[in-house]
């Protein structure tokens, strides 16, 4: 991608770190967002509340800032060995533009991050990491890195935004001649928006249809306002980290630091869809074939209150008077209107229909374990979305 320039927004010391902020700063401060610290980040976590701006991308479409996150380009000529060994799914199944969800373990097995790999020509990759885990991820990547590949992390000349629900496609439209209709699930493709050639994906982390927009610094506060001015006519509003957060949830996307860390695998995280085993290596394969093998002690299971509380991360989770596990992510679904959460249990107790206790504070609050996603988009529009690398079990 050609043309443009440009340093990722700004940065300022704050409660003794570095805290940074993304081009879009000054744009979402003129919007009235409340601000938080996330990941090293002052970001929005809502502008209006967090249920409109949820029901919002439900119900048509909402625009994320997502610049936080990290962008690392991966070249050369061993870039797919490269690729083979770092990551857990099979990234030589894909074909040049498409993308691939997966993980990066450590040799124990156990989750360093979660990553999505475009693959932009035959020695070229994009990685994009979560914000939480840039340092780390980069330090992993360089440490592993073979001779003939090189490492640039262009999350400071990258800018990278999300229109997310089920009118961002007609919204987004308006913007491009480029037949948006014709960029599949999980494929990406250069084309220019309002005049400005970028990198758009079909993804999201929302559990709705949505794109995900690449630009140049300098250039993405012009798309942002004229997303949101465009959308106006399909109630298109810029969205905080609040709700992006309830609407993973109910899609079960799961969140590093939260669902997954360096003390969970992909087995019991129930992320065994994103493990090739078919490769010939990959870096953790070892440990958890021996897992697959003996199997999982505990597993991550969904949840919804059948007593009145919200579930939060920590908390413990009970059968009877034996603590058995413990919640990683919980929160009140606007789209379902009950409280729902995620937890991790041992594993004879992972059937759905079990009922448990979740303890908040000093009391036990009952709940019972249900299928995940708690969302799923209508038939009609997921069908045409549905791809097997993306099952969720």
């Amino acid at each position: 991608m050609q043309g443009g320039t440009g340093i990722i927004g700004t940065a300022f010391w704050g409660k003794g770190q570095m805290i940074m902020r993304t081009p879009l700063f000054e744009a979402h401060k003129r919007l009235g967002a409340h601000f938080i610290e996330f990941a090293g980040w002052e970001m929005p976590v809502r502008y209006t509340s967090i249920i409109e701006e949820h029901n919002a991308v439900r119900n048509s479409a909402g625009l994320f800032d997502v610049s936080h996150l990290g962008r690392i380009n991966v070249s050369g000529s061993d870039a797919m060995n490269f690729i083979q060994r770092l990551i857990t799914n099979d990234a030589s199944q894909l074909a040049k533009k498409q993308a691939l969800y997966t993980l990066m373990c450590y040799e124990s097995g156990t989750i360093i991050d979660d990553l999505l790999v475009y693959k932009l020509d035959d020695d070229h990759f994009m990685i994009v990491i979560n914000a939480l885990n840039r340092k780390k991820d980069l330090e992993w990547m360089e440490k592993e890195k073979e001779e003939n590949v090189q490492l640039k992390d262009v999350s400071n000349e990258l800018a990278m935004i999300a229109l997310q629900g089920p009118n961002s496609e007609k919204v987004l439209q308006k913007l491009t001649d480029y037949d948006l209709s014709e960029l599949k699930y999980f494929w990406t493709d250069e084309m220019e928006l309002d005049g400005i050639k970028v990198m758009t994906s079909r993804t999201g982390y929302t559990g709705e249809d949505g794109f995900e927009i690449y630009s140049f610094a300098d250039k993405i506060e012009r798309i942002w306002n004229k997303i949101l001015q465009l959308g106006k006519s399909e109630s298109v509003v810029p969205i905080g980290l609040g709700a992006r957060d309830t609407l993973r949830l109910e899609a079960c996307y799961l969140l590093y630091g939260n669902d997954i860390d360096e003390t969970t695998t992909p087995l019991e995280a129930s992320l065994s869809w994103a493990v090739n085993f078919d490769k010939d290596y990959f870096i953790g394969k070892e440990k958890l074939l021996e897992q697959k093998e003996k199997g999982v002690k505990k597993k991550l299971v969904g949840f919804e209150m059948i007593d009145r509380g919200i579930p939060r991360r920590g908390y413990k989770v009970f059968v009877d008077n034996d603590e058995i596990g413990h919640v990683t992510s919980g929160t009140f679904s606007p789209t379902l209107k009950k409280n729902i959460g995620l937890g991790y249990v041992e594993i004879e107790y992972k059937e759905i229909g079990k009922e448990i206790k979740i303890q908040i504070r000093n009391n036990f609050y009952l709940a019972r374990i249900v299928k995940i996603p708690f969302y799923k988009r209508r038939d009609n529009e997921s069908k045409k979305f549905t791809i097997k690398v993306h099952k969720r079990t």
